[in-house]
């Protein structure tokens, strides 16, 4: 039992002493998978737990002013990001196809070591996104997806700081980043106008989210498929399953919530003919049960 908690001890060192990026270790949470793994766990318990049991008997909170601020910090903080990474890396000659990392001390090196830093804590200031819905008494969009996606990014995007803070790990972060500028303003115009909720945007938002995944899934592959370039290629053996199966998500969500017209009419059809046949049952239930009541009588 002793060597089995020593050779844990030793493997927990390696990974998190060894393996990692030296330049982060002393950043907000990058010291230890225990940080994050804490944020993830009181978030869970928060969001599936805790929240709706203290929001059973309570009213929805008038939370307006704070998102409509929370949203606009989202759409800035992800704007900077997506200028600044651009500047220093597509602007110049980051390669889409292959990138190592840079874990030298220089200047630029460093600014995009803090990109990946930043980017991170921009995933976990989302969560806030499911803490607003909680508290608003929107249950039904504390799905299964939501909370995955937001716990699962947080995740990632610490392993991607703690070890592979550049290189190519970079495009991810940017294009996410990118497609967060467009998806935050439009929600904070749905908190000045509700027209906005039923805009068409809405639709072509979640197409944009999957075309980015799929584009997340391209470049992992590129980096299968080139020739060694010093970034580690088995981290596109863990990214590309979970970029297929995030985009499977979405899709699903697509599909129930912007199904085809047909489809729609077909299933409203049958929902009005469903309600029709249990109208007429209920209005002849009386009828049996006076039929059934004479053959007794008789």
């Amino acid at each position: 039992m002793a060597l089995v908690i020593r050779n844990a001890i030793d493997v927990y060192w390696t990974i998190n002493n060894v393996w990692d990026d030296k330049r982060v270790k002393d950043w907000l949470f990058m010291s230890s998978p225990f940080k994050p793994i804490a944020i993830i766990a009181i978030y869970l318990f928060i969001v599936l737990k805790w929240g709706p049991k203290w929001m059973e008997k309570r009213q929805p909170y008038k939370l307006d002013f704070i998102i409509k601020t929370y949203n606009l910090l989202q759409v800035a903080c992800c704007l900077f990001l997506t200028v600044d990474v651009f500047r220093l890396t597509f602007a110049r000659n980051y390669s889409i196809i292959c990138e190592p990392v840079d874990y030298s001390y220089d200047p630029v090196a460093m600014r995009i070591a803090r990109f990946g830093h930043w980017y991170f804590l921009t995933k976990v200031f989302d969560l806030f996104d499911t803490i607003f819905f909680v508290l608003k008494k929107k249950n039904s969009h504390v799905s299964f997806l939501h909370v995955y996606h937001h716990a699962g990014m947080v995740a990632l995007t610490w392993i991607g700081t703690k070890y592979v803070a550049g290189g190519h790990s970079v495009f991810t972060g940017w294009i996410n980043s990118f497609v967060h500028v467009i998806m935050y303003f439009y929600y904070y115009l749905t908190t000045v106008d509700n027209k906005y909720k039923q805009s068409f945007w809405k639709k072509y938002i979640t197409q944009l989210q999957m075309v980015q995944f799929g584009l997340m899934a391209l470049h992992w592959l590129s980096l299968i498929l080139s020739n060694d370039c010093g970034f580690p290629k088995f981290i596109s053996f863990f990214m590309l399953p979970q970029n297929a199966f995030i985009f499977a998500l979405f899709f699903d969500f697509y599909m129930k919530a912007y199904g085809s017209k047909k489809t729609k009419i077909e299933d409203s059809k049958k929902s009005e003919l469903n309600i029709e046949v249990e109208v007429n049952n209920n209005l002849n239930q009386p009828s049996i049960t006076k039929v059934n009541a004479r053959k007794e009588k008789n």
